[in-house]
């Protein structure tokens, strides 16, 4: 028994194996087939499973090394603006060049490798957040019931970049709802999106510049200009992967409990246009009209408190309620895309 469940093992390796031979793609040799695919399908089925083990190092932490590094030397205060745009264009190209180079590098030796796809399984696994945002909403949920708004308030300062001092418990829920819908987008999808485009070198290019993106591209007076190429970037990057989520979300609210999948794409096309961001929009306006709230409104920083508009017409006041079922409408979200990378493996494996 355990012989044949063995050798059953090892004939599905060797079959993914024999379809992971990357093709041609405008002449790069690294872009996702078919078996490219089915690798990103088992990748996101295992990031489900495990999540991002803390024993792991992880490829983003060593980016956010790499930025706080070149930030301390290149970003000086005494520097004009041009000056430090120049200098946060060198660290965008010496961090994503180095992403680029190591994605390249990996998916290249592991391809020369006997089942070496198991290595760059577990490292695109560990570059989309799924199991890793579901986690954290919930520690915020714990949080909420265990110990109040005191509790709320540090469980949800670590997804969010705002002020979490004088947030109540419906300003809590509504971070978290927030920063669950825009982590859908640029931790889920843009991830699929330009793994399946560009292989391990485009995913790892999208982390590099999304990773800068949430650590130096801010409006701060430190960071207007050093940080201005890679916010530029990430916007470019995330524009069609936020749409796209924006529509998946929508398709997830015929499954959640009240959701109203019909306001959801009403909403989105009305509102999205008013967050400050070009592409934060379109999954949080989404995800508002989905779960009939109002989402965005002003909010505080280190800077001051934003001017923001809502988004969504409904309830300001969310509750726990609420981020439970944002965190329903996420999951049935990532199952949709995970069932879209299916159809697209399916579809190469046919040409």
């Amino acid at each position: 028994m355990v012989a044949r469940t063995h050798a059953r093992a090892m004939e599905f390796a060797e079959k993914i194996w024999g379809v992971w031979q990357l093709p041609s793609f405008a002449g790069l040799e690294w872009a996702a087939g078919p078996g490219g695919a089915i690798l990103l399908l088992l990748a996101l089925a295992l990031d489900w499973l495990i999540g991002d083990p803390r024993w792991l190092p992880h490829p983003v932490r060593l980016m956010g090394g790499a930025t706080d590094f070149l930030d301390a030397r290149l970003n000086r205060a005494e520097r004009s603006a041009g000056e430090r745009i120049i200098r946060g264009l060198l660290a965008v190209i010496v961090i994503v060049g180095l992403s680029t180079g190591a994605g390249w590098a990996i998916a290249s030796f592991v391809s020369a490798l006997p089942y070496g796809w198991v290595a760059e399984l577990a490292l695109v696994s560990l570059l989309i957040a799924q199991r890793s945002m579901i986690g954290h909403t919930l520690r915020v949920i714990r949080a909420l019931n265990k110990d109040g708004v005191t509790g709320g308030r540090k469980a949800v300062a670590f997804i969010v970049g705002r002020e979490t001092e004088d947030l109540d418990e419906h300003g809590i829920a509504r971070a978290a709802i927030e920063s669950c819908a825009e982590s859908y987008s640029d931790g889920v999808v843009a991830p699929i999106f330009w793994y399946l485009l560009l292989g391990l070198p485009g995913l790892m290019a999208y982390k590099a510049i999304n990773t800068m993106d949430s650590m130096i591209g801010h409006k701060s007076e430190r960071y207007a200009a050093f940080g201005m190429v890679a916010a530029r970037l990430d916007d470019a990057l995330n524009w069609l992967p936020a749409r796209l989520a924006g529509l998946l979300i929508i398709c997830g609210a015929l499954f959640v409990p009240y959701g109203a999948p019909i306001r959801a794409l009403r909403i989105m096309l009305r509102d999205s246009g008013k967050h400050v961001s070009p592409n934060a929009g379109w999954p949080e306006a989404s995800s508002a009209g989905a779960l009939d709230l109002a989402l965005i409104g002003p909010v505080r920083y280190a800077g001051g408190v934003t001017k923001a508009e809502w988004l969504g017409e409904g309830r300001a006041r969310a509750t726990i309620t609420d981020m439970r079922r944002m965190l329903v409408l996420f999951g049935v979200a990532c199952i949709l895309a995970s069932g879209l990378v299916a159809v697209i493996a399916l579809l190469l494996q046919a040409l």
